[in-house]
């Protein structure tokens, strides 16, 4: 039997947000995917970040301030623990959860780079909040480093980053590798470890990468069948939040478009979602995108639930 080739991402659901919720719901994310497996799926996972790359510079700031030995973790490397961390809590969920069924598929996480465009206009107007609330005295010190900060009134001063579009996925030969050999892979993590390209050096950009747009170019890249959104709602709404919302059980890439200029999706929701299944079927015109929950992943793989998104 000829598998279907899948790219997965995860959403915050998914992973929970803090170390202990992380685990409770890696095991429940777990057997969704192995409900995809044991449908034919080849599949290639990636994840948000959100929470946990917040908490992990959040803690390496505080640690420089009551240490002086330790120096604050730039956001790249922030990004490469929190795709470890979270790639081994699903790894180690899913190898148990197919074990438990019989399967027995190698899992792996590769830590991912993606190299993005240091003129990216995003570097000039920076969206992405991090990390804990500031003081002011705090804020101006950043803001001296040539960071940037904003203030939520009643909380205080948070730094903010860029999320430039991703170009490349530096290690995509080795995800394509073990993906063509059955396992079950990792990858693109928080939408990859920011990267800018020095002639033969790659160096940490002070960037996030929106995990959809990662997970619609690794897709592509890998030239699957299907691209899998999951996040917290069942489905597309149209006039989602009102007396009027509509679920959208399907579209074209027309369609999806024509909503867009209406101004039907929320930027940083469900906007960045359907963009991503643009650029995918662009580039994979016979693909098919999914967007659901989790937890009704395994009815709209048989077309009862979700938002499917094609071409034409």
């Amino acid at each position: 039997m000829n598998k279907k080739k899948a790219v997965v991402s995860l959403g915050h659901e998914a992973l929970g947000c803090n170390t202990e919720a992380q685990q409770d719901a890696v095991r429940i994310t777990a057997r969704a995917l192995a409900d995809l497996v044991e449908a034919g799926y080849q599949l290639t996972i990636t994840h948000s970040n959100g929470p946990q790359v917040s908490m992990i510079h959040k803690a390496m700031t505080h640690l420089c301030h009551i240490s002086a030995d330790y120096t604050p973790a730039p956001m790249c490397v922030c990004s490469a623990m929190s795709q470890g961390y979270v790639g081994y809590d699903i790894q180690n969920a899913l190898r148990s959860e197919l074990l438990s069924r019989g399967i027995s598929k190698p899992v792996s996480t590769i830590l991912t780079q993606v190299t993005v465009d240091p003129y990216d206009e995003a570097f000039y107007a920076p969206t992405k909040a991090i990390g804990r609330y500031m003081r002011k005295e705090e804020a101006d010190a950043e803001l001296g480093k040539g960071n940037h900060v904003k203030e939520t009134p009643g909380k205080g001063f948070r730094r903010i980053v860029a999320a430039p579009k991703p170009l490349d996925i530096v290690e995509i030969d080795a995800i394509r590798t073990l993906a063509e050999a059955g396992q079950v892979v990792i990858a693109c993590g928080g939408g990859g470890i920011p990267v800018i390209e020095q002639k033969h050096l790659l160096k940490g950009a002070s960037a996030v990468i929106e995990k959809d747009a990662i997970a619609g170019k690794l897709a592509a890249d890998l030239g699957c069948d299907e691209l899998i959104l999951l996040t917290s709602v069942e489905c597309v709404y149209q006039d989602y939040g009102t007396p009027a919302s509509t679920p959208i059980p399907a579209m074209t890439v027309a369609q999806v478009q024509d909503l867009m200029a209406q101004g039907q999706f929320e930027a940083g929701t469900m906007l960045p979602k359907v963009e991503a299944a643009i650029r995918y079927l662009e580039k994979v015109p016979t693909g098919r995108v999914l967007i659901t929950c989790l937890s009704k992943v395994k009815e709209a793989i048989k077309g009862r639930a979700g938002t499917l998104i094609t071409a034409v």
